[in-house]
């Protein structure tokens, strides 16, 4: 390994060290959709939706409950959005640093999940 792919090796590890303290602190998470329909709207106006085995599941809420569930919600995107960002360092340490059986072509940064 030379020195310009050592140097990259240890920014994907400083950077891989951030993401793993971001994911120390995501507060209350929760899937699903909420949205706040107004008191105009007819039926709920804080429904949260969700997939349960393939259904779409619909549950009415109180405000409080939509404003908590809310944040959840964001902190459950901000953790899938980081694992996402991990998962591509990972490939891209491994392909760039661990040695790979010879190819005939080169295979694409698609390919390998860098993009």
């Amino acid at each position: 390994m030379n020195r310009q792919q050592r140097s990259a090796s240890l920014a994907r590890r400083e950077a891989y060290a951030r993401l793993q303290a971001q994911l120390a602190r995501p507060g209350w998470i929760s899937e699903g959709y909420v949205q706040d329909r107004g008191r105009g709207a007819g039926g709920a106006c804080y429904p949260w939706t969700r997939k349960v085995k393939g259904k779409t599941v619909c549950v009415a809420l109180s405000q409080q409950q939509y404003e908590w569930l809310k944040d959840a919600i964001a902190n459950w995107r901000t953790v899938q959005k980081t694992l996402r960002h991990m998962q591509r360092l990972s490939r891209e340490e491994l392909f760039e640093s661990l040695p790979h059986p010879k190819r005939r072509k080169q295979l694409s940064k698609q390919v390998l999940g860098l993009v």
